[in-house]
This record gives C-alpha cells, sequence and structure tokens, in this order.
C-alpha cells in the first residue's frame, strides 16, 4: 500500500509532502541523447546512466518502496551495432559485481525479468551469483529487465499455460486473469502504482503491458544520466496528486 512521507524532501509545509509508491516501474531513456549533447561517445551516456540506477535505487529503498522494476535492455535493444550491445553488457556485468555491496547495505533482494537465451553465459553467471548473494535480504525487491518485452512476456506466459493444457494440467476454461499472472517472468511483484520515463517521450515502449494496465505515468523532461533525488520525489509528489479510480465512480 502507497504510503506518505513528510518533507523528505527538505523544507516545511503541505507542497513537500509527498505519496511513496508501493510498487515503481522505470523506463530510464536519454543515456544517448545525453551524452549527444555532452559532445561524447554513446557509451559514456549509459555509464553516466549508473549513477542515477544507484541514487534511485538507495532511495527508493530507503522511502521504503517495496519493488522496483527498471527497463534495462529491451528485447529490441538486440538490434543496436553490435559494439554497443558488447558495450552495453560490460557495463552490466561491472553493476553485477560493483554494486553488490549497496544491495545488500540496502537490503535489497535482486531478480531479472526477461528471457534469458540470447544472454552470454557469463553475464548470466553473474547475474544469478548477484540473485542469490541477495536471496536472503527481506527488504525492496529490484528486478533487472533485461532481454525484456512485454509482448515476448505474454507469449511465454501464453506457451507456459498451453504446455499446461497439453499434458492435462489446466483446463482451457480455468485460464483467467490470475492464471495469465501467474505464467508472467516475475508473479510475485505487484503490478506497479507509478511508471516513470525519462527523457521526455511519453509511449510505454513495450514494457511491462500487463502489469502496468493502471499504473500512473509520469514523465520526467531530463535524461536518465539527469534523474536524481529530486526528480524521483517530484514524481512521487505527482503520484500524491493521482486519484486513483480503477474503472470506479468515487
Amino acid at each position: 500500500m502507497s504510503r506518505r512521507a513528510d518533507k523528505a524532501s527538505g523544507g516545511g509545509g503541505q507542497a513537500d509532502e509527498m505519496v511513496v509508491p508501493r510498487s515503481v516501474a522505470v523506463i530510464m531513456d536519454g543515456n544517448g541523447r545525453w551524452a549527444k549533447r555532452a559532445g561524447l561517445e554513446r557509451i559514456r551516456g549509459h555509464e553516466r546512466g549508473i549513477d542515477a540506477v544507484r541514487t534511485t535505487v538507495t532511495e527508493c529503498a530507503r522511502l521504503g518502496v517495496e519493488a522496483l522494476v527498471l527497463y534495462a535492455f529491451s528485447e529490441e535493444n538486440w538490434q543496436r551495432p553490435r559494439r554497443e550491445i558488447d558495450l552495453l553488457f560490460k557495463l552490466l556485468t561491472r553493476f553485477l559485481v560493483d554494486e553488490r555491496g549497496t544491495l545488500m547495505d540496502n537490503d535489497v533482494r535482486l531478480l531479472h525479468s526477461g528471457r534469458r537465451a540470447r544472454i552470454a553465459p557469463d553475464v548470466l553467471r553473474l547475474l544469478d551469483e548477484t540473485i542469490a548473494l541477495t536471496a536472503g535480504n527481506g527488504g525492496m525487491r529490484l528486478s533487472l529487465a533485461i532481454s525484456y518485452g512485454g509482448r515476448q512476456e505474454l507469449v511465454d506466459a501464453f506457451r507456459q499455460l498451453a504446455g499446461r493444457v497439453a499434458r492435462g494440467e489446466l483446463q482451457p476454461e480455468a485460464i483467467d486473469e490470475q492464471a495469465i499472472h501467474d505464467a508472467l517472468y516475475q508473479p510475485s511483484l505487484p503490478d506497479p502504482d507509478i511508471l516513470i520515463r525519462t527523457a521526455g517521450e511519453q509511449r510505454i515502449s513495450n514494457f511491462l503491458l500487463w502489469q502496468v494496465s493502471y499504473s500512473e505515468l509520469h514523465v520526467a523532461d531530463v535524461c536518465w544520466p539527469e534523474f536524481g533525488k529530486e526528480q524521483l520525489h517530484a514524481a512521487f509528489r505527482d503520484y500524491g496528486r493521482r486519484v486513483r479510480k480503477f474503472g470506479k465512480v468515487l
């Protein structure tokens, strides 16, 4: 359940009050654009983006967010130049090792959402090691969406359900919303209360298509490397002003 956090950004008064969502999802957009504006290679933007990841993870954990999903690498990203893909996964492997202390210090449990088939074995090994290392942590759950696509997740869920039907484990008429939900990559995570996207883009880009059906959308104009506590708090204050009706009349 969402809860209020008073004066989280300093100062006083009602303007400083914000509501901390139970579950947050983030589309981390604009690394390349930030680098281009700075006259740097695109990969430098991704490097700077790691600082924003660290800040967002630690601040969400501090505020009491229960679940955070970060869109790290989409299925569509496999179409990028090979050099950029290789550099992105080098950054990911560095993150999986260097940030283990951050995850442990903040009691964060790491999870993975996405397909594993195209991820290199050495990356999978580090990912699985970090997941195992943090498995006993009881604080915020952080899911990295790597080789992830919302449509692909639904395809995989439907294939899983079809297999159960073929084996006689499930009757077709028993397939309902809960059955589909339970077949998703991380069914234990609550649906996001808020979906944050940076760099001013107003689309969800094949991210958590099932889960964000009733999520509030917050678009930040800054590119991801510029996203910090101030922008996160602004998103939560914006969330606190929303009236969530879920199709009902209040």
